[in-house]
């Protein structure tokens, strides 16, 4: 094309765009979601809105977000039994830290509630501890626990506080106390360092708040999934969206959809006739322009153009923005926090990428994942780990801090750094070591990784790779459930997604792989391997054993049926010497045969998972109350009645020469 033609192309371009998109910019600018603040300086935003605020009874904000003000202009959030100060709202990593209003500038605060949020899509954070206060009690047993002085005594009866789970085995404290608070506070090195430090310490902590981490509220979903914002009439139970269209939709129409009607103010209206001529112009030129260069590119090379785009077809930058509320980190940010991605930072190595340690600027330690190579596939597997992360909150799912942009050099995902590696690497990795990993560590690892995939599954997401290497452990040993680049969105009128298998070796599910029907119950599977590596600590594939039993779950099978459990417990965690720890592991054996099962239908909801490992967790086995737990003819006869989950060499030996997924440290 001659270059007056380029000249006048990119001037009627310009002219459009100014005139079309600078009209829509103003509208939308009057209609999205204003910023609100108190007096104290702290702004806030959607989710969050003012009540005071009047705008016809339209608020724009979740239900039950809004916020109040102080007679001394700090914010205030009401939950269901308390009202709380609003010391900080981050909406970079979506949380809110809450004082609560009855305690602020008590040396000595006497614990009212205990907390709880109601059905507000809010959620405790790994930086919070909950503090038992134990009111007018006539004692308090071992370990000692020195009372709360400054509270003073009702006689002969005193008051106690103990980080919660501390207190002693079968504690009842009704037997001893007249009342029992739970609250949350942040974790302090004063508030873990010892029981006799919390009798000073809980005053400060409990001045200084504790975090809640906030998630997409389910009623918002279709509105922002539609790009618009959720709000809500206080006079009717009727939830608005303030579309990106300028139209208000509400639940009987839909909400912002592709049927709702456009509600243009007449300066837009204005706009867009001023630019119709313009537009006729420039499709005339282009259409001369395309047919005289349609040659210039091969077919293959513009498709594969389109598709690339259309990847990355929202709106995100390079320049510290947000996407899907989660940060924009540049690719230069995170050059320089991994030392030029320094080999010896490197801490996994997956499927997708490879991960390494960093420290940003404001001092976080981070998790770097960089993807591989940058192809259409990469960049939906990208695209899907942002979107699914974005919107959930779950103390034992791994926190995503950001991503870089589409104009990076490179797909990187920034997570929350999770120091003591996979659980893979204690059972039978590098970590390993003869008794490091006791059974009442190994059933809570099982109970929170459960209560994970149990949250997932309640959004309606199937992880589709559940496994030892993305189930991350801190420094405590608490769980953190990582690497969500194969799951997916599971839509709730289907029974079951048909899709190629994806997962990795020894913990597919066989009826998804034979019949290629992804469930949540393909996610229970994989679960019940999980518990028989806690239980044997035994690798879930190894082309070293017998053939038949080169896959764990066929291993555990055969034993639970021959009645030989005891040959695939590892021998340190005192099955033959510990009568608690041989019922307990038992309970979970047949838990984990139930997940094994072929058929689908015949194995357990991972809620029904999450609760019997919590009551195997609860109970004392004690040799009084408890007869010998074995798993049942009954449950046996039903595995026999199908046929063991495949495991020739032509099979396992090929998954295990093409697995892609080993060790990651980040998710």
């Amino acid at each position: 094309m001659s270059s007056p033609t380029s000249y006048l192309l990119i001037a009627l371009l310009l002219l459009f765009f100014v005139n079309f998109h600078g009209s829509k910019a103003n509208f939308l600018a009057s209609t999205n979601c204003p910023i609100y603040s108190c007096d104290n300086e702290l702004d806030f935003h959607y989710p969050f809105w003012k009540i005071e605020d009047s705008t016809a009874h339209q608020h724009c904000g979740y239900p039950g977000f809004g916020l109040t003000c102080s007679d001394s202009g700090e914010p205030i959030l009401t939950l269901p039994k308390d009202s709380f100060i609003v010391k900080d709202i981050n909406f970079t990593t979506s949380t809110i830290t809450l004082v609560d209003i009855d305690v602020v500038n008590q040396t000595c605060p006497r614990a009212r509630h205990t907390m709880s949020v109601g059905t507000l899509p809010l959620d405790y954070s790994p930086l919070d501890v909950n503090l038992s206060f134990y009111f007018n009690c006539t004692s308090f047993p071992d370990p000692v626990v020195p009372p709360i002085t400054c509270l003073g005594s009702h006689g002969t009866k005193k008051s106690y506080v103990i980080t919660e789970g501390e207190e002693p085995d079968g504690f009842d404290w009704s037997e001893y106390c007249a009342e029992n608070v739970v609250v949350t506070v942040k974790k302090t090195e004063e508030i873990t360092r010892s029981i006799g430090e919390l009798v000073d310490a809980f005053g400060v902590a409990m001045n200084d708040g504790f975090v809640l981490n906030w998630t997409m509220a389910k009623e918002c979903g279709s509105c922002e999934t539609n790009g618009g914002f959720c709000g809500y009439k206080n006079t009717a139970p009727e939830i608005l969206c303030f579309c990106k269209d300028g139209s208000i939709g509400t639940t009987s129409n839909g909400l912002c959809n592709k049927d709702s009607r456009f509600n243009w103010k007449l300066k837009v209206v204005v706009g867009l006739c001023s630019v119709i001529g313009t537009v006729a112009v420039m499709c005339f030129i282009f259409f001369i322009w395309r047919r005289r260069n349609r040659n210039r590119y091969g077919p293959s090379s513009y498709a594969s153009r389109s598709i690339y785009s259309k990847s990355y077809s929202r709106s995100d930058t390079e320049k510290g923005s947000a996407y899907l509320g989660v940060h924009v980190f540049t690719y230069k940010e995170l050059e320089q926090a991994t030392n030029y991605f320094d080999s010896s930072r490197e801490i996994g190595d997956g499927g997708f990428g490879t991960v390494y340690y960093g420290k940003v600027r404001d001092g976080r330690s981070v998790a770097v994942k960089r993807l591989y190579e940058t192809n259409c596939k990469r960049v939906e597997q990208f695209m899907n780990e942002i979107e699914i992360l974005a919107r959930l909150r779950h103390q034992n799912l791994v926190l995503l801090y950001g991503c870089t942009s589409r104009h990076s050099r490179e797909l990187l995902l920034v997570y929350e750094y999770v120091p003591n590696g996979t659980l893979a690497d204690h059972l039978h990795g590098g970590k390993a070591k003869p008794s490091a990993l006791p059974w009442h560590t190994r059933i809570n690892i099982a109970v929170e990784t459960a209560s994970a995939l149990s949250y997932l599954h309640a959004s309606e997401i199937i992880h589709r790779d559940v496994k030892t290497t993305n189930i991350l452990l801190d420094n405590n040993f608490c769980v953190k459930v990582a690497d969500f680049g194969l799951s997916r969105l599971f839509p709730t009128d289907v029974t079951h997604i048909s899709t190629a298998p994806q997962g990795t070796p020894g913990y597919v599910d066989p009826d998804y792989n034979q019949c290629y029907q992804l469930t949540a119950k393909s996610d229970v599977y994989s679960f019940g391997v999980v518990l028989v590596e806690l239980i044997s600590s035994l690798p879930a594939v190894d082309i070293t054993r017998h053939r038949q039993e080169i896959n764990l779950s066929n291993m555990a099978i055969n034993k639970i049926q021959k009645h030989a459990l005891h040959e695939l417990v590892d021998p340190s965690l005192g099955y033959e010497s510990d009568f608690k720890v041989r019922k307990m592991i038992n309970a979970v054996a047949e838990l984990a045969f139930r997940c094994l099962q072929n058929e689908t239908d015949m194995r357990p909801s991972m809620v029904d998972v999450e609760n019997e490992l919590k009551r195997i967790q609860s109970d004392d086995f004690s040799k009084e109350k408890a007869e010998e737990i074995d798993i049942s003819a009954d449950d046996v006869v039903l595995l026999k009645s199908g046929p063991l989950p495949p495991s020739p060499d032509s099979v396992t030996i090929n998954w295990v020469s093409k697995s892609s997924t080993p060790n990651d440290s980040t998710g």
